[in-house]
């Protein structure tokens, strides 16, 4: 009985509290370690400007994502879902398999095809959210909450979220704590271990 006793102690430490600290989750932001050479992250991994593009940090697993982009300041710029393997270097992106992304100019490119285009009524302007909903087949775009029912798909592989910027434009991400209420059954992104 006095081994047990000794070994329950004993296993707590000397002078340590026997507590297991948790790890804190990771927050979904824009990744620094995969941008284009000429861009700059601010503002906490939220903020894109300068020229090129960037993924997020969190690739796109769980079977329904959300996420918005606020356009600070207009300029070039395109927003969607990207492979690891896109030219963060090269914009506007669309050009090739690896992203499928919508354009300032309202249209929506993949591989160099236009997929799809937003109303000529429905552009987006300074300080407008752009909601993305993506399903692991279909992409679908949202304008300051209002679904714009133009879709687009032919991506294929891990995703993630993927902005450009140039000729003065900055986008703001918003990964949580969303402008609009996703869609019914679209939820923030969420990392791998949190889907478990």
């Amino acid at each position: 009985m006095a081994a047990m006793f000794t070994c329950c102690f004993g296993c707590c430490g000397e002078g340590g509290s026997g507590h297991i600290p948790l790890k804190e989750m990771p927050t979904v932001q824009l990744d620094t370690h995969h941008m284009g050479t000429d861009v700059v992250i601010v503002k906490s991994g939220r903020r894109i400007c300068g020229t090129g593009g960037c993924l997020a940090n969190a690739p796109l697993h769980q079977n329904k994502s959300y996420f918005e982009f606020k356009i600070q300041s207009s300029g070039v710029w395109g927003i969607g879902v990207a492979t690891q393997k896109v030219n963060l270097n090269q914009v506007p992106l669309g050009r090739d398999t690896n992203s499928l992304v919508l354009r300032h100019d309202g249209s929506v490119y993949h591989n160099d095809e236009e997929k799809n285009r937003l109303p000529a009524n429905s552009l987006p302007q300074e300080g407008d959210i752009v909601g993305i909903t993506y399903d692991h087949v279909e992409m679908n775009l949202y304008l300051n909450g209002k679904n714009m029912h133009c879709p687009a798909s032919g991506i294929r592989g891990t995703v993630y979220p993927v902005v450009y910027v140039d000729d003065s434009a900055i986008l703001d991400c918003q990964f949580s704590d969303f402008y609009h209420t996703p869609p019914q059954g679209f939820e923030k992104i969420l990392f791998e271990q949190q889907i478990f």
